[in-house]
């Protein structure tokens, strides 16, 4: 079988931008909805159990992010803060670290497809990965309008449309 390099191939360059572009538009999603939830709302909860809040959701995905860089691409997740499990972070650390993750991770996808460091990734791929981290991501973002719309906090119907216009996020 012969080996093909794929660095400075068109379609797989191009398929790489694609994975970015998605991987960035994903976390965009996550910062627009940061901004446009009230200070009530990040509070907003539907455990009985002190289960998490929806800022508590937020601080999730970011921990999750560094959770799979930890054991896929260790010296990446070094610089990043992880949350304790209650901390309830501010708006404004939220977004650098779901903006400092989101950019670790595509420094890991780049790395994966360049090769030039040994990379774990998932069994099937890289696109699967990314699949894996935007459906995480998504679940949490459906619980947490359906958190601030059970609380009495939803957000207008010109927010909760505008996650889906990934051409204009």
């Amino acid at each position: 079988m012969k080996s093909f390099s794929l660095k400075g191939n068109k379609v797989m360059d191009r398929m790489l931008e694609e994975i970015l572009e998605a991987w960035y538009t994903n976390n965009r999603i996550n910062l627009f909805l940061i901004e446009h939830i009230s200070e009530e709302g990040m509070k907003c909860t539907l455990s009985k159990r002190g289960g998490r809040n929806v800022v508590r959701q937020f601080a999730h995905i970011h921990n999750n992010r560094v959770w799979h860089l930890e054991r896929r691409a260790p010296e990446l997740a070094r610089e990043l803060y992880k949350f304790e499990t209650q901390e309830e972070p501010e708006k404004i650390q939220l977004v650098e670290c779901l903006n400092n993750s989101a950019d670790k991770i595509a420094q890991y996808f780049q790395e994966v497809y360049n090769g030039t460091v040994a990379r774990k990734t998932f069994k099937k791929g890289i696109i699967p990965y990314l699949g894996y981290f935007i459906s995480h991501e998504s679940h949490h973002r459906g619980s947490i309008l359906l958190t601030l719309k059970e609380c009495g906090h939803p957000l207008d119907q010109a927010t909760r449309y505008a996650i889906w216009n990934w051409d204009n996020l």
